[in-house]
């Protein structure tokens, strides 16, 4: 993945009711952004200039080039990830059978889930990850933080910043996360697979 904006495959008000096109004016339009011109500054003539953004988030040390990396990949696969609002929306297939291997069941998995995002302290991400196994897994990171720095390969995210849900829904943070599910493309995750 390069260090670009990426694409929205919607409208900026396709995700509503879940997601206002207010919060993606300001979430997609201006953090994003802001996290790719600050990404492009910091390595701008260094050696990370050339290197796609997960190699960047791999191995670069903590600080400005990782931090903003890491928001730069962190929002690219959570802003892709998404489709309009479907009702009894959920995973088919080769996922759906992974999660029943490693959940027990689709249900179980989204309550594990909920309580990642809503449980960690601050501001971060919630992730369903393939590890080095083969097995999937729920983590709650930090800031900028992605699986990818201990070798798994990043699925599904939650954003838990303020600034992901707050236009919407203020301080409900759990409100929110429950709501995102609605517009997951369980398509798009399987084949990240």
């Amino acid at each position: 993945m390069k260090n670009e904006m990426p694409k929205l495959p919607y409208p900026q008000n396709g995700l509503e009711p879940v997601i206002s096109a207010e919060t993606i004016e300001y979430h997609y339009g201006k953090h994003l952004q802001t996290y790719v011109t600050n990404l492009a500054n910091l390595t701008k003539g260094s050696a990370d200039e050339s290197k796609d953004v997960e190699e960047i988030v791999r191995t670069a040390p903590d600080g400005g080039i990782f931090n903003n990396a890491g928001q730069v990949l962190n929002h690219t696969l959570y802003f892709l990830q998404f489709t309009a609002p479907k009702a009894d929306n959920a995973p088919t297939g080769k996922l759906k059978e992974l999660i029943i291997r490693d959940f027990g069941s689709v249900e179980e998995m989204k309550t594990q889930f909920e309580n990642a995002a809503v449980t960690l302290f601050g501001s971060g991400w919630a992730w369903l990850s393939l590890n080095k196994d083969g097995k999937l897994q729920i983590t709650k990171e930090s800031n900028a933080g992605n699986p990818l720095r201990q070798g798994n390969k990043p699925l599904l995210c939650f954003d838990v910043w303020e600034h992901a849900y707050y236009i919407d829904y203020r301080n409900r943070r759990a409100e929110h996360v429950k709501k995102l599910w609605d517009i997951i493309d369980w398509n798009v995750i399987e084949q990240r697979l």
